[in-house]
Parts: C-alpha cells; structure tokens; sequence
C-alpha cells in the first residue's frame, strides 16, 4: 500500500518466527516480550553498579552537568544561520531538579514520548500538544529530518548505504512542512522537548544496524542540517524561525527500529547528547547509563490475561492484537483499546506504589486499528498526570533529574522489584 504523502509508513507485518521468550521483531520499532506472568525480583547488573557508583564517573557527570549551563542571557533573540532557527534563552517552565532528601519518596515520572513528530492531516501533533498542556505535563517530540525537507529537494539527504534522496518513509507535503514547523514552535514554547528520530529510518539490512559510527554521524549531521536550513529548502520565508537553537536543544534521540545502538552511543558523544531511548526493551527498572549516556528504553509492561509481557509502545500492541495487521477486525477494536489501556495502567500502578522507576511510553501518529492506540494514551494521559507524585515529563527532564541525584541512592532503588514498595528511610539517605 503506497503511504499518504507526509505520514509515516504504514507498519508492516512482522517475519513470522516461533515465539521464544523473548520475541524481538524488526519492523517499526516492533519488539514483544513473552516472559513468564508475576513479578521479577531484579538485580542489579554489575557493570551498571559499577558506572553509576564509581567516583571518576560521578566527577564526570559533575563536570557535563556544569557545562552544559546556559550562560546568563541577555534578553536578546538571536537569529541564526539563514533564519530557520534562533536563540531566545533558556526554555521556560522546565522541572526543577533537586537531590531527593533522606528518606524521600521519589517522584513517579511518566514520559510520553512521540516518534516522528509529523503535523498531518489527523492533527495528532497538536491534539497532544494541547493535551499536554492540559494536564500540566512535557512530552517528548522525536523530530524526524526530512519531515522538514520537501520531496523536491531529496537528493539533498544522502543516507547511509543507500541512493541519495532514498527513505523507508515518505516524505511530506508542503502544507505538512508549515504546519509541522508550526506545532514544533509552540511545542518547545509549551516546555516539551524536541528530540531526533533521524532521518529515512531505515530499518534491517543497511539500517542503523548496520552503520559504522562515522554513518551515524553523517546521518547525525544531516538531521541538524534540515532543521538548520529549512528556510533555505523550502522558501518558506513568511514563517518565523523556530525559537530554539537545535544544537542546544537535542538532548538525546531514539533510533527506528530501536536498532544500532552500540555504535550510535559512541557517535552522539561528540554531539553532548546525556540521553538514548534506542534500547530494544527492558524491565522496569531504575535506569542507569551505557559508556555513560543515560538509557531509557521502553518497558515490558503486563497485558491483561497474565500470560506474558508487551513492550510499552503502539505498535507492539497492534502485534499483539492483530498480528501487525493495520486494519484488524472492527468488532474487536473496543476490547483492544481497553486492554491497552489495562496493560499501561497495570505498568503504572506496578511502580506507582512500587519501587517508583519511571515509566516509558513511545508511540506514533498513527491511526492503527481505527485509532485505538491513540485513544489509550488519551485515557493514559487523562488518569495518571494530575495523580499525588506524579510529574509527567519530557526525557530531558527526566535526565537533569537524574544528574543530580547521588550515585549511591540511584544504586540502590535500581535493585527495587518494580512491584517493591520499600521503607524509603533504607533507599535514600
């Protein structure tokens, strides 16, 4: 099925494979845990203890989190390179981060997050946008590049391993340019974060998965590049620049398909980025670092029945539900939307009066299944961002959270069973 100009892809069906334990599938970021019903008491992994504790990487950290302080501002908006993109200080309304004090309650931190980040014609963009401000919460916005660079002008994203101009998506209309530079504007005024989703996601063979660190950075680079000259390819000149500097701005991104994370971890070093959200799924744990950039995966979470564990996105539902079918059987759309739903609040509540991890939702602008996926996260929002302790916020904040936290305590809530509510005295000190 040909894609509607400036949406993304329609998911494809899954390889069909014997489901293991573990059943992670390569398609639009498409893994599915089965793992045995109950909760896991969980460990902790020597070699995260060791980076999060260990007194050279606490100095390190000191070090990043004092570089990366904006100087005092002047009050002046800079515009920058052609007019895309400008200066105009620090974001406003962020979370404020402090150490948590002895024997304190964490906060329960819920980010939603978005891949993409396309203005279409359903308006999802916004509707969150404005849900979002709502319910007092940040979201994170993962920018895909060309979604700012007009099909016209392809041939000038050359992505790695592939012809120039190439995508695994398509690229978008003219009017999905304007109104995408539009709702990324207010999105970044409202406090949300905007992030990178790359550029053609590029999936399997040639993927990300296949990328040296130096394709990552050219890949890196191009992103940049759209949004820093969007005026230049568009000539869109009655549009004014986005009120935010990229290269200040992102903070971290999530790779398509959740593939290529190794060597993508060594190629954002040289970018700053604190953050990754490209792992292929995890427990719900505290999180910890990878060669010392913050790992934020997405959750193995309970669907309802209790036979095993679904990852906490869109598309690993639609898997679940369908079989990857985008358009499923209709009698079943409402027991599906109700049993997302269940499976996300059963992840909330197993922290929320458990061990306090945060909790990680990723999901598309998509109308899967008649757009249940979308409507969960609706009722998700709506139930759970105005609840006692919790702070629905962006990845960025959740990272300046955890940089000033002591090493020490973050160990020690990163060995809590998600389900463990323990006397909080013994955990922060």
């Amino acid at each position: 099925m040909k894609p509607t100009p400036g949406r993304r892809r329609k998911a494809r069906a899954p390889r069909r494979v014997v489901r293991p334990r573990y059943l992670i599938l390569a398609a639009s970021l498409l893994v599915v845990c089965s793992v045995v019903a109950g909760y896991l008491v969980l460990g902790q992994n020597g070699d995260d203890a060791s980076a999060a504790s260990g007194s050279q990487d606490r100095s390190v950290e000191r070090s990043s989190t004092k570089s990366r302080k904006e100087p005092a501002w002047d009050g002046t908006v800079k515009v920058l390179g052609d007019g895309s993109t400008s200066y105009t200080g620090p974001q406003k309304d962020q979370l404020r981060a402090v150490p948590l004090k002895p024997g304190e309650k964490p906060p329960q931190f819920v980010v939603f997050s978005w891949d993409g980040a396309l203005e279409g014609d359903d308006r999802l963009f916004s509707h969150y946008r404005e849900l979002a401000k709502e319910y007092d919460a940040h979201m994170t916005f993962f920018l895909t590049g060309i979604y700012l660079l007009p099909k016209a002008k392809k041939d000038l994203y050359l992505p790695p391993q592939h012809p120039p101009g190439s995508a695994a998506i398509s690229y978008p209309t003219d009017e999905h340019i304007r109104t995408t530079l539009t709702q990324l504007a207010a999105a970044h005024q409202d406090g949300n974060e905007i992030g990178t989703h790359f550029n053609g996601h590029f999936c399997g063979a040639k993927g990300g998965g296949d990328w040296s660190v130096p394709e990552w950075k050219s890949e890196i680079d191009q992103f940049y590049d759209f949004v820093e000259k969007w005026k230049t390819n568009t000539g869109y000149q009655d549009l004014p620049a986005l009120p935010f500097d990229i290269r200040k701005e992102i903070a971290g991104g999530r790779a398509p398909c959740l593939e290529g994370q190794p060597n993508l971890l060594k190629a954002m070093k040289s970018y700053g980025w604190r953050y990754d959200a490209s792992s292929p799924g995890d427990f719900q744990i505290w999180p910890s670092k990878k060669d010392g950039i913050w790992d934020f995966p997405l959750q193995m979470l309970p669907y309802p029945g209790g036979k095993y564990q679904s990852l906490s996105m869109d598309f690993n539902f639609l898997y679940n539900q369908s079989e990857g079918e985008v358009e499923g059987d209709p009698a079943k759309y409402a027991d599906w939307e109700q049993e997302t739903v269940a499976s996300y609040m059963s992840g909330f509540n197993r922290v929320y009066y458990g061990s306090r991890a945060p909790l990680f939702i990723g999901n598309h602008f998509e109308d899967w299944n008649g757009g249940i996926y979308m409507k969960a996260v609706d009722q998700v929002i709506e139930n759970i961002c105005g609840k006692k302790g919790v702070k629905c916020v962006s990845f960025k904040e959740l990272a300046d959270w955890l940089d000033v936290q002591k090493p020490e305590t973050l160990q020690r809530m990163r060995g809590l069973d998600p389900a463990q509510s323990p006397d909080w005295s013994t955990v922060v000190k």
